[in-house]
């Protein structure tokens, strides 16, 4: 473990001096115990669980009557588009209407500033409809599922992109 090794006198001069001792120590244990309690914390700690976000998907309607109708002024239309863009509207997005489309991002001023807006949060009927883009990014999409977590959304659909909400979102960016 440990020793103590003196060294002997040089025998020079009339003066006896004071023996030097040093001191090796053996540090063997200290670090088989620093092995055996680090292998011991590896094997006990919990690794974190990967977090999924549940949905509750809906049970299959046996034909489209069954179905409820959405109203236009309980509709909020999201389209998630390419290179990061996000596009929403109020409304089903029916050209007749001519919603007013506009550009947003996923920030905390962006979409969820809409998605808090009163506008949004006082009708309880409110479904936000999401719509992907065929050139978008999967981590969008996962985005957007997040800011409806983080605002509490409770109605909101994945649905399919219509050529019109195409149509609508090429007009807003070529403007």
């Amino acid at each position: 473990m440990a020793e103590v090794q003196e060294k002997a006198d040089s025998g020079k001069g009339g003066k006896k001096r004071a023996k030097k001792m040093s001191v090796h120590l053996d540090m063997t244990p200290m670090v088989d115990l620093a092995f055996l309690l680090l292998t011991f914390f590896m094997l006990t700690t919990t690794f974190s669980k990967p977090q999924t976000m549940e949905i509750n998907m809906p049970v299959k309607e046996e034909s489209p009557e069954d179905q409820m109708p959405l109203k236009a002024s309980n509709a909020l239309t999201i389209i998630v588009g390419e290179n990061d863009k996000l596009f929403y509207y109020f409304g089903l997005g029916d050209p007749a209407d001519n919603p007013e489309v506009l550009e947003s991002d996923y920030s905390a001023n962006g979409i969820r500033k809409v998605l808090l807006s009163p506008r949004v949060k006082s009708n309880d009927k409110m479904t936000v409809l999401v719509k992907a883009m065929e050139t978008s990014r999967y981590k969008n999409m996962v985005d957007i599922l997040d800011e409806l977590k983080i605002t509490e959304t409770k109605k909101f659909a994945l649905v399919d992109i219509t050529d019109n909400d195409k149509t609508l979102v090429q007009q807003t960016l070529g403007q």
